[in-house]
């Protein structure tokens, strides 16, 4: 079966992430055949504009693979276990350099971002130019559930969300729709599902003569104009989220957390997922998205490329899949254990660099 299902229509390339069992979720090889599709069709006149969407209608992509990062994890701590896996280092260095393609790519990139969305899969959605959500659309970045961050740019795309948003979708994983994407500049176009066989259409016998990037914006903005867009919860808790724009620790995030006197589902849904996840994620993340706020694209991906890579050597992340995935009894052993007992010491250990992220670099696209 191929991992990637590729067609061209009037010069429109469709990219189909072909693993409905799983979600679509991204394999290391299923990254390195996108990765090479969009290299060739970077620079070929046969490709106008790409078409990014999942197989099944469930998920365009559920994020990455994390249970083969676990198995090289557990191979690798029998050998050695202060150095990184290899196929976690190629697993993650490739993932970084398709997000950061999309970001950067020369030809409109739509994105299909219709079903589950998460993780690896807002990496590949939130730098494409064209960003559609749907009235199924469900996003996330739980990574503090699993001992990891939010990572596939998350120090860029959370930092740019409108006050302070981001701090608390990366600590606390909260569920979006379509309509909380619009708010928070994670989609541009809200469409109900059944409208995507006339945007395929409308795509296939266009002339792609003049700016490709505003031909596509035309052909979408006439679809989306009529469209009625629910409420966005995320905006309806505005207020709630304000008061966190002043805080300078995570204790305070804690406390103000922990002590707002109303709490609805949305925000009781936020603090159990903060209550339950890693300790040491809810540190990291905390700094990263504070540290990263003036760090160029190319930058937050070598920055979280190190993280990454040093949630590997640390146990937290191997210890949240284990608990979901591979013995799914749902009962993480963290270390350490409570927020209170981590020190500053063990969190800037996550900081040091662990690999040459230098030499990371998307010209090998």
């Amino acid at each position: 079966m191929n991992l990637i299902v590729t067609e061209i229509k009037n010069r429109v390339g469709f990219i189909t992430l072909n693993s409905e069992k799983t979600l679509n979720s991204l394999s290391l090889p299923m990254i390195e055949e996108l990765q090479k599709v969009l290299t060739d069709w970077k620079t070929s006149d046969e490709i106008a504009c790409i078409f990014l969407q999942g197989a099944g209608e469930k998920a365009l992509c559920a994020g990455g693979d994390v249970r083969k990062l676990y198995d090289a994890i557990i191979a690798q701590k029998e050998i050695d276990s202060t150095k990184v896996p290899q196929d976690c280092f190629d697993f993650f260095s490739k993932e970084y350099q398709v997000d950061l393609a999309i970001h950067t790519y020369p030809k409109p990139v739509i994105v299909w971002g219709h079903g589950i969305v998460m993780g690896g899969g807002i990496g590949l959605m939130v730098g494409a130019s064209h960003r559609i959500v749907t009235e199924k659309s469900k996003l996330a970045m739980p990574e503090i559930t699993i001992g990891l961050y939010p990572d596939v740019g998350g120090t860029w795309f959370l930092n740019k969300m409108p006050s302070a948003y981001g701090v608390y979708l990366g600590l606390t994983g909260a569920r979006l729709d379509g309509a909380d994407c619009l708010f928070l500049g994670l989609a541009d176009y809200y469409v109900e599902s059944s409208a995507k066989q006339g945007i395929l259409e409308a795509l296939e016998r266009t002339d792609w003569n003049g700016n490709n990037h505003d031909i596509v914006s035309e052909i979408l903005h006439a679809v989306s104009k009529e469209m009625t867009i629910p409420q966005s919860q995320a905006a309806a808790h505005q207020s709630f989220i304000n008061q966190f724009e002043s805080i300078d620790s995570l204790d305070q995030f804690k406390n103000l957390l922990y002590e707002y006197p109303d709490k609805d589902e949305w925000i009781s849904n936020g603090l159990k997922s903060f209550d339950a996840g890693s300790p040491s994620s809810a540190n990291i993340i905390f700094r990263q998205i504070r540290q990263g706020k003036e760090l160029n694209l190319e930058e937050v991906f070598q920055s979280e490329l190190n993280l990454s890579c040093q949630c590997c050597v640390h146990p937290d992340f191997a210890e949240g899949v284990r608990a979901l995935l591979v013995d799914k009894d749902q009962s993480p052993q963290w270390y350490p254990s409570t927020l209170d007992t981590i020190t500053k010491e063990w969190i800037d250990s996550y900081f040091e660099p662990i690999v040459d992220s230098k030499k990371w670099k998307v010209e090998s696209l």
